[in-house]
């Protein structure tokens, strides 16, 4: 039979792990927010948010029914409603920018970023936005002018997609010492990235090391 230290031991760890958990799920959130386009999914992550949600519902369903102290059930209402919020906040925000790029992310990379579940919520979007505008504008106008991506049939380009903004500037921090970092293509704008510092950048300069974890958006 395990001690009781053995127990407070598993306890600790198991507070340890989810607060590092919760600290990277309000990372990935961050991100999520601040950059213009849809980052990768973190599915382990929120594999495990749930997770923990689900424990943290039951502890304190367990306590109320216990009679435990009510400055302790409010302590673990606390973290339930903090994790609760994040994961709701994360999964919001990409499903809002699923909505305004839907067209862009399902004919580019991105596509491979979404879960699963999104794909089908992207798939499901579209087909309905296709059948709104075709039954209720595109079929009265006049040929050339029927097509939902291109201005008219001269468009080489499909510019009535709206595309993410990679041009935004936004505020991000290194989490380490990168360097010397070039932020454009000629060499130009070079700049000194020293670990944990606060910089204003272009998002489509640093993107690669938002992507990496090198760099976090705030």
């Amino acid at each position: 039979m395990a001690s009781s230290s053995s127990w407070e031991e598993g306890d600790a760890a198991a507070a340890a792990a989810a607060a590092t958990d919760v600290e990277l799920l309000k990372r990935a959130w961050r991100n999520e927010k601040a950059a213009p386009e849809i980052l990768r999914f973190e599915a382990a992550l929120v594999a495990r948010a749930r997770e923990q949600i689900q424990l943290l519902e039951e502890t304190v369903e367990e306590f109320m029914e216990n009679g435990v102290d009510d400055l302790v059930v409010s302590l673990y209402q606390m973290d339930l409603d903090r994790t609760l919020f994040l994961l709701r906040s994360y999964l919001r925000i990409r499903l809002q920018k699923i909505e305004k790029y839907m067209i862009h992310i399902s004919k580019s990379n991105l596509w491979n970023r979404l879960s699963e579940q999104e794909q089908r919520f992207a798939k499901r979007c579209t087909e309905i936005m296709e059948k709104h505008l075709e039954q209720s504008v595109l079929s009265k106008l006049p040929y050339g002018y029927q097509s939902m991506l291109k201005q008219s049939i001269s468009s080489e380009e499909d510019d009535m997609v709206p595309e993410p903004q990679l041009d935004t500037f936004v505020f991000c921090k290194t989490k380490g010492a990168v360097g010397a970092f070039q932020l454009d293509d000629i060499g130009d704008e070079i700049v000194d990235l020293v670990a944990d510092d606060l910089y204003v950048l272009r998002y489509k300069s640093i993107k690669g090391l938002v992507e990496s974890g090198q760099i976090d958006l705030v």
